[in-house]
């Protein structure tokens, strides 16, 4: 957020798919399957060593620490308001990217930020369309992340996955049955290595009950009960 989310933190998406596989079913966090065996680090206390260099692997593993929720950036095909009364949009007119590369950035005005893979479907979108949706996914909806992290996204695929959309006035889908659903305006984009960042002010938020997925050091996971 592809959501494959690559390291965790750039932004899951697909083409690279490999992120979120979702092969295992979400672990609750806090719990002692997280221990592991601390790597050697340089510091200065010790910077007569040999530093190693710093691996793809390892800046993943690194990245992988930061728990994150997971989201679904949502886009319409062809950008446009509504239809005319009596039509209707389709699922098939819209797309969507996981991502877990979703932060809040600024309370006045209010701006929000998503990292998008060059190789999505999804980058010409937005770059076109300007609007877009940020949707919250819920604990219980792993499949549909996993879904979403693909760039193949077929309307009889997302029947058999009970996805469905909301689409607004100005002809922004919103997925249905979310924490979360934030309506967003590019306002600037930016290259930054292999991802394009863009940012977006929040033109509207509705909020649902409900508890989050959960991404961590690649593997899904819900929140554990209060103790």
């Amino acid at each position: 957020m592809q959501i494959a989310f690559h390291p965790i933190g750039l932004g899951i998406h697909s083409p690279t798919r490999s992120k979120l596989d979702g092969r295992k079913s979400p672990r609750r966090l806090g719990s002692a399957l997280f221990r592991q065996t601390a790597r050697n680090v340089v510091s200065s206390k010790n910077s007569n060593m040999t530093a190693t260099p710093l691996t793809a692997t390892d800046f993943r593993h690194a990245l992988g620490q930061f728990a994150t929720g997971v989201t679904v950036i949502t886009a319409p095909r062809v950008p446009g308001p509504n239809p005319a009364p009596g039509t209707a949009h389709t699922s098939h007119q819209a797309y969507g990217m996981t991502a877990n590369a979703f932060t809040s950035v600024s309370l006045d005005p209010f701006l929000i930020l998503v990292c998008v893979d060059q190789r999505s479907h999804l980058l010409p979108l937005l770059k076109q369309g300007r609007f877009f949706g940020v949707n919250v996914l819920k604990e219980h909806q792993q499949a549909v992340s996993i879904y979403f992290a693909q760039a193949d996204q077929t309307p009889e695929a997302e029947a058999k996955l009970g996805i469905g959309y909301r689409w607004t006035p100005a002809g922004v889908p919103l997925l249905e049955d979310t924490l979360a659903q934030i309506v967003c305006r590019v306002v600037a984009s930016y290259i930054a290595g292999d991802h394009t960042i863009f940012l977006g002010e929040v033109q509207s938020a509705d909020l649902f009950p409900g508890e989050p997925l959960l991404f961590f050091r690649s593997h899904y996971r819900q929140l554990a009960p209060p103790r």
